[in-house]
C-alpha cells in the first residue's frame, strides 16, 4: 500500500528480524547467542548444512506450480465472469387439475349465456334474450323506450342492429327482432309456476354495463304485488343481486330454463341493490311476447 505512512503508536512494535540461515549457499558462521533459559527443555536443533544440488530444482519447481495455479485461477475467474448466472429454484407450485366437466351453476350459466344480449340505445341500456330461432329477443318496455332500433350486443361481442317489432308498457315487456337470426342462440324458456320459495335461480345480464354478468340467489316470495309498467302485477322475488342494466335479461331455474324476466328492485335511497329484486313470470311473458310477434 502506499500513502498511508508508517504504523505509529503504542500499539506498533517494530518485529526484529528472524534469525537463521539464508535458504541457498554455505551456512553463515555461528556465533554465540545469550538467551535466557526457558522453564521447558528446547527441542534439539538440526544442523544446518548446505542444500543439495537438487534445491535450487526443488525451488524452481515450486515458483512453476505457484506461477500455474495462479495462472488457472485466473482463468477460472475470468469463465465465472463471463459465464451466465445459474438459473434460480423454481418455486413449488400446486399441480394444475385435470379438466373436468361443467357441472352445477357454473353448467347452468354455460348454457343460458349464449342467449343473453345487451341491449344498447342512445340513452340508456338493458339486457335481453332470445326466444326462438326466427331473430327474436325479449327484453323489457322500458329499455327500449322512445326509440324504434337498438343496438345488441352477442355474448361472443358481435353487435347487430335490432328493431323493436312491438311492446306493452302496461306489463313492461318489448320484443326485438333482428335480421339475422342464425346468429342467435334461443334460451329454453320453462315454467314459473313450478317454482317453490327457496328454488336456486341465477340472474343474468348487463348490470351497470357489465355484459355477461351472472349472480345466484334463490325465490324468497311468489305473487309479490308490485309496481311494473303502468298497474300493479304480481312478480317472483329473489335475492339474486340485480341492479339497473339487468332489466331485461332472463330469471333462470338450476336447469337452465327461463323462469321469469328481470324489472325491477327495491332499492334504498342510494339506488343500489339491497337483496329484493322482481322478475315478470314467464308464464305471463311468453304470451305476450307471442302476441306482439303476431301482431
Amino acid at each position: 500500500m502506499r500513502g498511508l505512512g508508517s504504523p505509529r503508536g503504542p500499539e506498533f512494535r517494530t518485529v526484529p528480524p528472524l534469525i537463521g540461515p539464508p535458504l541457498i549457499g554455505p551456512p553463515p558462521p555461528r556465533h554465540p547467542v545469550q538467551r535466557t533459559p526457558a522453564p521447558q527443555t528446547p527441542a534439539p536443533q538440526t544442523p544446518v548444512t548446505s542444500p543439495p544440488r537438487g534445491g535450487r530444482i526443488l525451488v524452481a519447481a515450486a515458483l512453476v506450480a505457484a506461477l500455474a495455479g495462479a495462472a488457472a485461477g485466473a482463468a477460472g475467474a475470468r469463465l465465472f465472469e463471463g459465464s451466465e448466472p445459474a438459473p434460480a429454484a423454481a418455486l413449488p407450485r400446486v399441480a394444475p387439475a385435470p379438466p373436468a366437466s361443467l357441472t352445477g351453476l357454473s353448467a347452468t350459466a354455460a348454457r343460458v349465456l349464449p342467449s343473453v344480449v345487451s341491449v344498447e340505445t342512445r340513452s340508456s341500456g338493458g339486457s335481453g334474450f332470445v326466444i326462438d330461432d326466427r331473430g327474436h329477443i325479449l327484453t323489457n318496455a322500458h329499455v327500449v323506450s322512445g326509440t324504434s332500433t337498438v343496438t345488441v350486443v352477442l355474448h361472443d361481442g358481435s353487435r347487430l342492429t335490432a328493431r323493436v317489432a312491438g311492446a306493452d308498457d302496461d306489463e313492461d315487456l318489448a320484443v326485438l327482432e333482428v335480421d339475422y337470426p342464425e346468429e342467435l342462440t334461443p334460451a329454453t324458456l320453462g315454467r314459473s309456476a313450478d317454482l317453490a320459495v327457496g328454488d336456486q335461480v341465477l340472474a343474468i345480464g348487463s348490470p351497470l354495463g357489465l355484459s355477461g354478468t351472472v349472480t345466484s340467489g334463490i325465490v324468497s316470495a311468489l305473487d309479490r304485488e308490485v309496481r311494473l309498467g303502468g298497474s300493479r302485477r304480481t312478480a317472483v322475488q329473489t335475492d339474486a343481486s340485480i341492479n339497473p342494466g339487468n332489466s331485461g335479461g332472463p330469471l333462470v331455474n338450476a336447469r337452465g330454463e327461463v323462469v321469469g324476466v328481470n324489472t325491477a328492485i327495491a332499492a334504498s335511497r342510494g339506488g343500489g341493490n339491497i337483496g329484493i329484486g322482481f322478475a315478470i313470470p314467464i308464464d305471463r311473458a311468453a304470451p305476450i311476447a307471442e302476441r306482439i310477434i303476431r301482431n
